[in-house]
C-alpha cells in the first residue's frame, strides 16, 4: 500500500475515519431463529454490476431497492451485504465502487429517493460490516436515472480521495476515505437543487479517473465528469486533480444526457448518451468515442431504431473491443451491440443468443423461451476474462462464458447469474394447510406456488399471468380452492396474457383459470378483463367450503359457478369488503370503517344484514386501508367459526362471537399486520405472527398466548431495512414464519431448536 500502510493498516484507517453520526451498521446477536430466503432468483432491476480491477472473481451488484451484493467465487454465490441494516432507504443503492487498489475495501452511495436522507457506506471487509455516514445531499437509488453511472469513483492513485456525482447538489468530494464530504465549488454544474413535488433530477451521471495521468501516492490529475441534466455541456474535464474544470468541446448535442463512460488504457473514452434517462421513456441515443489525448470525437453509434443506448463495457485486455446495450427498444426488442474495431462496425448479439433459464424458470413468463431482456443498464466484461460478460435486465442478471464466439459469427450462451440474489418486491403471501408450502404474490413477476423453498419454483402463476398479484385467498375447509386478484400484464394478447385480473385454482394454486368479468345475470357476454375500480383490480375471497367466490367491487358480487355468472350481494353498502369465516361456509363479515357498522351474512354471501357490534375503537376511519397492497385488518381464525381479529392503530382486538363483541388484547406490541401459525405443542389455539413495533424497533414477532405477550423472532443480523409488506404463519410447522419484504424477496424464519 502507498505511504507505508499495509492492507490491514489501511482498513483500520478507513474504519477509524468516522464522521460525527457514523456508526457500525451490523450488530450480531445470538439468534433464536434461523432465517433464509425463499428462493426465486433475482426478479428485479439491477442497475449496476461492477467487477474489481484488482482481484479476479470479485464483483459487486447494486439494486434499486434490495441493497448491494458481493459475488464470492467460492462458494459461487452472491452475498447480500445489507441485511443487518435497519434503515429502509439505504436499500436503494445509487452507486457502488470497489477500491481500485485494495480488494477488501468497497464504498456505496445509498438512498432510495430524494424524499429520504442519503448516506455513504464504506467497508474494509468487502461489505461484511459498514461504516455509515449521513450526507446532506439526496440520492435516487429507485428513481428515474438509476441506471446511469457509476456516480461514485475512487482515485486509483490515492484511494483516500473519492468523488460523487450527485443528482441535486453538483460534484461532491471526500479526501478522508469517505468519512466527510463537501461540494466541489470549482465545478461548473452546481446542481438544480431539490424540487419538492417535481420530477427527479438525474444530475451528474459518472466520474472517471485517468490513472495513467498520475503516479501512485498523489491525486490523479485528469478526471472526467458526465452531466445528465438538460442543456449545457455533457462532459467536463480536470487536469489538476479537480482544482479547475473545463467543458470538453464537441461530442454529443446538449439535448442528450451523458449516461455511462469507460476509459481504456490508450486514453480513449467511450460514452453512451440518451434522450431521457430511463429506465423508461428513452426515445433516442448515441455512442461516442473521444481520444482524450487529441480531443477528437467520433460518433460510433450502432443503428438507431426508436430507443436509446445505456449499458457500456470495454474489454480491458483488447483495446478497441467494446459493447453497448440498447434501452427501450421495444421493437424488435433490446439487444447488445459488440464491436471489435473501435466502433466502426457492430454485431447484434440478440439474434443468435441462447438463454438457459432452467435454474429460474419463471423467466419464460409462461412462454416457450425467455425474452432477451429489457431495462438493460448494467453491462460489464470481466477485466480478467474477455470471454466472461454480464448484463442485467428488469428481471434478472445474465452471464456468459463464451462472449468471443460472437466475433466468429457463432451464438453466445447465457444463463442467470443470480445465485443468492433475491431482489423483488413481494405484495402478499399465504401458507395454506395443504398443498404447496407457500403461495406468493409478487410485484412485476405475478407469483408462485412454492413446493420446495430451496429451488426457484416451476409453478409460476400463469394462465393468466398478472403483472402484480395483490391478493390471494383459499377456502378454509377446502384449501385446494384458491383465488387471486391483481393487475394486468403488459403483454396482453400474447400467450398466457389475456388481460385478466382474476383467477382461480382447484389444485392448491398449482394451475389457474381466468375468471370472467362480473355482470348481472342475463346480461350480454362481457370481456374477461375485469377492471372494476380505479386500480383496475378488485380483491376476491372464497367461502370456507370453496363454493362461492365473493368480489369486492364497489358493489360486492358473488358467483357460485366459478365466474360464469355474478350477482350483486344484497344488503351490503357500497365499498365494503367481505371477509369469509374460516370454518363456517355460510358466515361472512364486513366492516364499514366510516360508520362503524358491522354486517354479517349467514347464507354464504347471498345477503348481509346489520348486526350490533361493540368493543371496536371509535376512530375506525383511520384503520381503513387506502392502497390495494395493504394487508386487510380484519382476519378470521382458521378452524374456528366466529373467531375474528381486528388489527387497529388503537390496538389488537379479538372476538369469539362472530363480531358481536370485541375485546382489546393488551399485549406489549403495536401490531401492524398479523397472521396465524401452527399451535404450540400441546395447545389447540394457533400461534400468532405479526409485523409490529415495540419501543423503537419494527420487527417480526410471534405470540403463543393469543397476543398477550410477543417474542421478537428476527434479530439485528436480519433487519432487511425493516421493509416488511406482508406476513404469514405456517399452519404445518410450528414457529415458521414467512415475511414479504420490499426488495429482498420472501424470507422465512424458524426456531433453532
Amino acid at each position: 500500500m502507498r505511504q507505508g500502510l499495509n492492507r490491514r493498516e489501511a482498513g483500520a484507517a478507513l474504519l477509524a475515519a468516522g464522521a460525527p453520526g457514523a456508526f457500525r451498521a451490523r450488530v450480531v446477536e445470538a439468534p433464536s431463529y434461523v432465517w433464509r430466503n425463499v428462493k426465486v432468483g433475482a426478479g428485479g432491476f439491477i442497475p449496476g454490476v461492477v467487477f474489481s480491477r484488482v482481484e479476479k472473481g470479485l464483483a459487486y451488484a447494486r439494486s434499486d431497492m434490495g441493497g448491494a451484493y458481493r459475488w464470492d467465487s467460492d462458494p459461487g454465490r452472491w452475498v447480500p451485504l445489507q441485511d443487518s441494516n435497519p434503515i429502509g432507504s439505504d436499500f436503494g443503492v445509487e452507486s457502488i465502487a470497489p477500491d481500485p487498489v485494495d480488494p477488501d475495501i468497497v464504498h456505496a452511495a445509498v438512498g432510495v429517493s430524494r424524499r429520504e436522507p442519503g448516506a455513504m457506506l464504506r467497508s474494509a471487509d468487502r461489505g461484511e460490516t459498514w461504516i455509515r455516514t449521513p450526507v446532506p445531499f439526496r440520492m435516487g437509488g429507485n428513481e428515474d436515472g438509476r441506471g446511469l453511472g457509476e456516480r461514485l469513483a475512487i482515485d486509483p492513485n490515492d484511494n483516500r480521495i473519492l468523488y460523487f456525482g450527485s443528482r441535486h447538489d453538483g460534484l461532491q468530494r471526500s479526501t478522508d476515505r469517505g468519512a466527510r464530504w463537501e461540494q466541489v465549488d470549482s465545478f461548473p454544474v452546481r446542481g438544480q437543487g431539490l424540487t419538492p413535488g417535481g420530477p427527479t433530477h438525474p444530475g451528474l451521471s459518472f466520474v472517471v479517473f485517468d490513472p495513467a495521468s498520475g503516479a501512485p501516492g498523489a491525486p490523479t490529475p485528469r478526471l472526467f465528469v458526465g452531466v445528465a441534466d438538460p442543456d449545457g455541456s455533457r462532459l467536463y474535464r480536470s487536469e489538476d486533480a479537480g482544482r479547475t474544470w473545463a467543458a470538453v468541446p464537441g461530442g454529443p448535442e446538449a439535448e442528450f444526457s451523458a449516461a455511462k463512460a469507460e476509459l481504456d488504457a490508450r486514453g480513449v473514452l467511450y460514452l453512451t448518451c440518451t434522450l431521457g434517462v430511463g429506465p423508461n421513456g428513452v426515445t433516442d441515443g448515441q455512442v461516442w468515442r473521444l481520444d482524450t489525448r487529441t480531443g477528437e470525437w467520433r460518433d460510433i453509434s450502432p443503428p438507431r431504431p426508436l430507443g436509446g443506448f445505456m449499458g457500456l463495457a470495454v474489454d480491458r485486455q483488447h483495446p478497441g473491443v467494446l459493447m453497448v446495450s440498447t434501452l427501450n427498444r421495444w421493437q424488435p426488442g433490446d439487444t447488445l451491440w459488440r464491436s471489435t474495431d473501435d466502433g466502426r462496425s457492430w454485431t447484434s448479439l440478440r439474434e443468435q443468443a441462447r438463454h438457459d433459464v432452467t435454474a429460474t424458470p419463471f423467466l419464460n413468463w409462461g412462454n416457450d423461451k425467455p425474452d432477451f431482456g429489457w431495462w438493460i443498464a448494467a453491462l460489464a466484461i470481466d477485466p480478467f476474462d474477455p470471454d466472461r460478460a454480464v448484463y442485467a435486465t428488469g428481471a434478472t442478471v445474465y452471464a456468459t462464458a463464451n462472449l468471443t464466439e460472437a466475433d466468429h459469427g457463432r451464438p453466445t450462451d447465457w444463463a442467470p447469474w443470480v445465485e443468492g440474489i433475491e431482489q423483488t418486491a413481494v405484495i402478499t403471501l399465504v401458507s395454506p394447510p395443504a398443498g404447496p408450502a407457500l403461495l406468493t404474490g409478487f410485484g412485476d413477476i405475478s407469483g408462485f406456488a412454492h413446493e420446495d423453498l430451496t429451488r426457484s419454483p416451476t409453478l409460476q402463476f400463469t394462465t393468466p399471468v398478472f403483472a402484480n398479484t395483490n391478493q390471494i385467498d383459499y377456502a378454509g375447509r377446502a384449501p385446494h380452492v384458491v383465488v387471486r386478484s391483481g393487475t394486468p400484464h403488459e403483454g396482453v394478447g400474447s400467450e398466457g396474457h389475456d388481460g385478466a385480473t382474476l383467477a382461480w385454482s382447484d389444485d392448491h394454486g398449482r394451475s389457474w383459470k381466468s375468471l370472467g368479468r362480473p355482470r348481472p345475470a342475463g346480461a350480454a357476454e362481457a370481456s374477461s378483463n375485469p377492471r372494476m375500480d380505479l386500480y383496475r383490480d378488485a380483491p376476491i375471497t372464497v367461502t370456507a367450503d370453496g363454493s362461492a367466490f365473493v368480489l369486492a367491487t364497489p358493489q360486492a358480487m358473488v358467483s357460485r359457478d366459478r365466474g360464469v355468472s355474478w350477482r350483486p350481494v344484497q344488503g351490503l353498502p357500497p365499498m365494503l369488503r367481505p371477509v369469509p369465516d374460516r370454518a363456517d361456509p355460510l358466515l361472512l363479515y364486513a366492516l364499514d370503517f366510516d360508520t362503524g357498522g358491522w354486517f354479517v351474512s349467514i347464507d354464504g354471501a347471498a345477503s348481509f344484514a346489520p348486526v350490533s357490534c361493540r368493543g371496536l375503537p371509535a376512530d375506525l376511519a383511520r384503520d381503513r386501508p387506502t392502497w390495494r397492497e395493504q394487508a386487510w385488518p380484519l382476519k378470521a381464525t382458521p378452524g374456528r367459526d366466529g373467531d375474528l381479529w381486528f388489527v387497529s392503530r388503537s390496538g389488537l382486538f379479538h372476538s369469539i362471537d362472530a363480531g358481536q363483541s370485541f375485546g382489546r388484547v393488551d399485549g406489549d406490541l403495536r401490531v401492524e399486520m398479523m397472521d396465524f401459525g401452527k399451535a404450540p405443542p400441546g395447545e389447540t389455539w394457533p400461534s400468532l405472527v405479526a409485523i409490529g413495533v415495540r419501543g423503537d424497533v419494527r420487527g417480526v414477532f410471534r405470540s403463543d398466548d393469543r397476543g398477550r405477550s410477543w417474542l421478537r423472532v428476527n434479530d439485528a443480523a436480519h433487519e432487511y431495512g425493516r421493509r416488511f409488506r406482508a406476513i404469514a404463519g405456517d399452519p404445518r410447522i410450528f414457529g415458521r414464519v414467512y415475511v414479504a419484504t420490499d426488495g429482498r424477496g420472501v424470507v422465512y424464519g424458524e426456531p433453532t431448536s
